[in-house]
């Protein structure tokens, strides 16, 4: 009977020791990982403990399986190495039916992985985003603090500054180029200077003091206060979900892959027109050809990233129940009493296997290369086929 003292007892101690390690990683995750990344990105202490309720739901899928995997391997392996294996295998009793609350507890967990990924995840990670976009005028004075410069691709000027002193931008040097020519219009460079954001109008000011000004088409020029309008970066404009998987839940996900499908459909039906029409001699319709094909290469490169989003929830939700299912044999196997034992005989080694398989495995599936359910589905895969012979040993023995 499942629910006998045995069992009881077992389940008891996994949630007990699953809950202690839960907090634990979880906490040493965010401190000595997240908010230290975030500290080099530029954020300040006040937005690292504003967004700090936001980063716990985001570690969850992988700090449940491994704490899952922890609790397994100490609790099993404290069985073993008290020998209370041997004595429940003595009394008769199958050792498969003394690793099923362990299993309870895989399927729990991964029911549970899921079910925040349907709405919570996304939804806090879409929040976190949003509110560090919100101050932006604190994330650029961070950027400048730590690169001590602003530039992108797509803008037309960069700002570079030797360091930043409050919120004074000490000795900056802001470079414009011509939107036609693309060729550098204005060098600006000035002792001192202030930054304001206007999120509305999408643009940052640059209030220079004491600056010269060198256009490229004239003499440079002494001016005492100088305001620069330049526009923003393009991800500080509007907040949105459209081209970001991870921070859409399950229907805005399956609504947007309908919507992508869709527009892919229009856009190889007409690249088929264009090209019959080419091949009969209309070549001034080359360049729209071109645009068609990367469009639909576009459309379609945004349908396998939101096609591996979509696997990669249950994947890593499936990962607490593989992992209760290799834990158990090595934890036994193993008779590891003690928690440090337990974490570096079974965790590492598939710290080191799994996650970098199912990471590799979603880039392979966003390119195209493998199909999504291979590429994604191979790393929980390994684990249950890496089980069975483990199993067969158990039973053995």
């Amino acid at each position: 009977m499942f629910w006998s003292i045995l069992h009881r007892t077992i389940l008891g101690e996994l949630v007990r020791i699953f809950l202690m390690s839960l907090i634990g990683i979880t906490g040493m995750l965010l401190m000595a990982g997240i908010v230290a990344e975030a500290s080099q990105r530029g954020l300040s202490p006040a937005q690292i403990l504003a967004i700090f309720p936001l980063l716990v739901p985001n570690t969850l899928p992988y700090t449940i399986p491994a704490t899952t995997l922890f609790a397994t391997c100490v609790v099993y392996g404290r069985l073993a190495a008290d020998n209370e294996i041997l004595a429940i295998k003595a009394a008769g009793i199958n050792i498969l039916s003394v690793i099923s609350p362990a299993l309870m507890l895989g399927l729990a967990m991964t029911g549970l992985t899921l079910f925040f990924y349907y709405d919570l995840i996304p939804n806090t990670h879409y929040m976190m985003r949003a509110m560090v976009m919100d101050d932006v005028e604190e994330f650029l004075y961070g950027v400048l603090r730590r690169e001590h410069s602003i530039s992108h691709p797509k803008l037309l000027y960069t700002v570079n500054v030797k360091k930043v002193e409050g919120r004074k931008l000490i000795d900056p040097v802001f470079v414009r180029r011509d939107q036609k020519t693309k060729e550098v219009d204005v060098v600006a460079r000035a002792q001192e200077a202030i930054m304001h954001v206007n999120v509305p109008r999408k643009q940052i000011v640059f209030d220079m003091s004491r600056c010269w000004v060198t256009p490229m088409t004239g003499d440079t020029y002494y001016i005492d206060s100088k305001d620069f309008p330049v526009d923003l970066p393009p991800e500080f404009g509007e907040m949105n979900k459209r081209g970001r998987p991870g921070d859409m839940n399950w229907n805005e996900l399956f609504q947007y892959r309908d919507e992508l499908v869709t527009k892919k459909e229009k856009y190889a039906a007409e690249l088929a027109l264009v090209t019959d029409l080419t091949e009969k001699g209309q070549t001034q319709l080359g360049a729209h050809l071109v645009q068609l094909r990367g469009a639909v290469k576009q459309t379609t490169g945004d349908i396998n990233n939101v096609h591996t989003e979509m696997m990669m929830r249950p994947a890593l939700a499936l990962g607490c129940f593989c992992f209760v299912v290799i834990g158990c044999p090595i934890g036994i196997w193993f008779s590891k009493s003690d928690y440090l034992s337990a974490f570096i005989t079974c965790f590492l080694p598939i710290v080191f296997i799994y996650y970098p398989l199912l990471l590799c495995g979603a880039n392979l599936a966003k390119t195209g290369k493998l199909h999504v359910v291979l590429a994604v589905g191979a790393a929980d895969g390994l684990l249950a086929l890496a089980a069975l012979p483990l199993y067969r040993k158990l039973l053995q023995h």
